[in-house]
């Protein structure tokens, strides 16, 4: 593997302390993953979040930055811990202490995609998935670590954005704002990964888009929120779900003729979220 795993964005000053990180819009599948897959090649790419690094493609113009995924998350899922091994595709991968993800085939390498179809037949080597965590998975979360602890010190502190879609089906059942299905399912981890106050700006500015929005269900956040954010020590994260059939063919995957002006509404809600906290702070005597 040639290719960094990821893409970085910088402003040309930063001037925000807030990080945009899109981990699932990878959608560069090597060609051994395409060999092995049993599945249709738009199937394999149903887990993907497609074009969501598109939708924030602006916001390194309001001086956040922003970080995202070359490999989709169907090859390594940037969004769980990189010892989430799942023995029924990995061989001599722990039994022991398995999460209900991982048991139901979402780990950091994924067995199923949506749906719970299968993407391989047989399993894999313990060296083949160490090797894909080693090329695509650290990478992507030393620097996404390193930008935290760069807004830290030059802000005080670190808001991590986790930006994602989901699919239309998910939110049927949920009522956000007014009674009506959320378009915006923002996670906070119940409270966890992020102080109350900067929660309530990040839902205020996509209300403010005229999206409707819910908290924590049915996505409170995983791995990322729950590994950067740590609102005691100044670092904030929170994850944002997008219903992705606002902006996309869900079948397809291609975007469909409302896809631009989503994309304005959530750059627009993006400028205000890196705002949030953006000057310099003062620092502490010691």
């Amino acid at each position: 593997m040639t290719q960094q795993p990821f893409v970085l964005h910088r402003p040309k000053e930063r001037t925000s302390c807030v990080v945009f990180s899109s981990p699932h819009s990878g959608c560069r599948y090597p060609p051994d993953m395409m060999q092995r897959s049993v599945l249709d090649p738009l199937v394999l790419r149903s887990s993907e979040d497609a074009h969501v690094d598109k939708l924030y493609g602006e916001v390194p113009r309001f001086g956040a930055v922003l970080l995202s995924a070359v490999y989709p998350r169907a090859y390594v899922d940037l969004n769980r811990r990189a010892d989430e091994l799942d023995p029924a595709l990995i061989e001599g991968a722990p039994r022991a202490g398995l999460n209900p993800r991982v048991a139901s085939g979402l780990g950091v390498i994924p067995r199923v995609v949506s749906g719970g179809r299968n993407i391989y037949r047989g399993k894999m080597s313990r060296a083949e998935a160490q090797g894909r965590i080693d090329a695509v998975w650290h990478p992507y979360h030393r620097l996404l670590q390193a930008l935290i602890e760069e807004a830290r010190g030059l802000f005080g502190q670190a808001v991590l954005i986790d930006c994602h879609s989901m699919p239309r089906e998910a939110v049927l059942a949920v009522r956000g704002g007014k009674g009506r299905r959320p378009d915006v399912v923002i996670g906070d981890r119940y409270g966890a990964s992020a102080a109350p106050g900067i929660v309530s700006e990040v839902e205020a500015a996509f209300r403010a888009q005229g999206f409707d929005v819910a908290r924590n269900v049915p996505f409170a956040g995983a791995f990322v929120t729950q590994n950067y954010g740590r609102p005691s020590r100044r670092s904030h994260a929170i994850q944002v779900e997008i219903d992705r059939s606002l902006y996309m063919d869900e079948r397809t995957l291609t975007p469909h003729s409302d896809f631009d002006a989503v994309r304005a509404r959530i750059t627009a809600a993006a400028e205000a979220i890196a705002g949030i906290g953006g000057k310099a702070l003062p620092l502490a005597a010691e």
